[in-house]
């Protein structure tokens, strides 16, 4: 397969991802946590059947790999009000106990995981310094 087919079949796999299963989710932490739970921590690989059986695997795996990196960076190139703002609505449209996901958002390892792999190490630091500020912020307002 040359460079340009590659390209237009993991444009594809962009576009039907965003379009179908992202845009149902409201909020750009949902987003990127729905994105990393499709990644195999074993493997590094993402896992998406209906995007498989569509598409070529490694355009699934380019495809999917450029959503997560870009949701990553949107949600760093955003003020930490918005971001904060983001996250409490995402955790509002969760069903579990929004205390409980607060309180697995200090775990580092569940930090990790909703960062894209290959990142320098001063974004993930930066990302989880991030979210760990927002999570004492909103467990602060949510007990007043």
């Amino acid at each position: 397969m040359d460079s340009l087919e590659r390209f237009r079949h993991s444009r594809a796999v962009v576009e039907d991802f965003s379009s179908k299963s992202l845009s149902a989710v409201p909020t750009f932490y949902g987003r990127l946590s729905y994105v990393s739970s499709l990644r195999n921590s074993d493997s590094g690989r993402y896992e998406h059947d209906g995007l498989v059986s569509l598409y070529p695997e490694n355009a699934v795996q380019e495809g999917l790999t450029q959503c997560h990196e870009e949701l990553f960076c949107r949600i760093l190139e955003t003020s930490l009000r918005e971001q904060e703002l983001d996250l409490g609505k995402c955790l509002g449209a969760v069903g579990e106990e929004p205390s409980d996901l607060l309180e697995s958002l200090r775990d580092d390892h569940n930090c990790q995981e909703l960062c894209p792999d290959g990142l320098p190490a001063y974004l993930r630091e930066l990302f989880c310094s991030n979210l760990k500020v927002l999570q004492s912020v909103i467990s602060a307002r949510r007990s007043s």
